[in-house]
């Protein structure tokens, strides 16, 4: 599953600009993988839909990419336009980044987390770049744990106020930047602690599990498949549309 969700989203990136049926394509392959997983359609959209807001920051292009001029329109001494090829460029931005996120939200809602480090390191991905993953994984909920009880604490130490509460802005700030460096001063402390007593134990740097199954045959025909449906996508995007 990780080397054809890696393989659809190497896939969709290099799908050429304006080759509509095969982002059509993509996205029924990515709705197909979806139904076939059992994940829920609905979870899946609204979790992709994070990939629409990072990809309007493409919006420029609209404006920026030479073209024929679609809407023109003047704002004090600057002339903006919009081309086609502009126009095309955009929502083909915006098509890679939504199929994209649909196959990783698929993946990760299917594939637990030890098991797609586990295939990291069967693709030889370095044990560093695998051990930064899992760690940030782990730990990215004990640090929220600790922001939550910051958050306790400071409300412990506060009496409750009706509406508005007290204090200025800049005095917000200062009590938000307060605990900003508290969680991070408190973190690196911890990170040294484990650090230590995994050394203590052994640590090397590599992340060892039980052996993980053999790949079938079926599999990799499976695989297989899937990327030579791929590769065809791709083939046509750039010989018959």
């Amino acid at each position: 599953k990780f080397v054809a969700s890696i393989a659809f989203i190497i896939s969709a990136a290099l799908t050429p600009e304006g080759a509509w049926p095969a982002y059509i394509l993509l996205c029924a392959l990515a709705l197909s993988v979806g139904v076939a997983s059992s994940v829920g359609m609905a979870l899946v959209q609204k979790r992709s839909a994070v990939a629409l807001l990072f990809a309007l920051a493409a919006v420029t292009v609209v404006f920026t990419t030479p073209g024929r001029a679609l809407i023109g329109a003047t704002i004090g001494p600057w002339r903006i336009t919009m081309t086609d090829a502009g126009l095309t460029r955009f929502v083909s931005i915006v098509l890679k980044a939504w199929v994209s996120v649909q196959m990783a939200v698929i993946l990760t809602a299917t594939t637990a987390f030890p098991a797609l480090l586990a295939a990291m390191r069967s693709l030889r991905l370095p044990k560093v770049l695998v051990g930064i993953f899992g760690f940030t994984y782990r730990y990215m909920f004990v640090i929220a744990d600790e922001a939550m009880r910051l958050m306790r604490a400071r409300a412990a130490r506060s009496g409750a106020t009706e509406g508005r509460g007290g204090g200025s802005l800049l005095w917000r700030a200062h009590v938000t930047g307060a605990m900003a460096g508290s969680l991070f001063l408190r973190s690196l402390e911890r990170s040294e602690r484990i650090y230590a007593a995994m050394v203590a134990r052994g640590y090397d740097g590599e992340v060892r599990t039980l052996d993980a199954p053999a790949l079938s045959a079926g599999a990799a025909c499976s695989a297989g498949a899937w990327i030579a449906l791929l590769a065809l996508i791709q083939w046509m995007a750039r010989v018959a549309w």
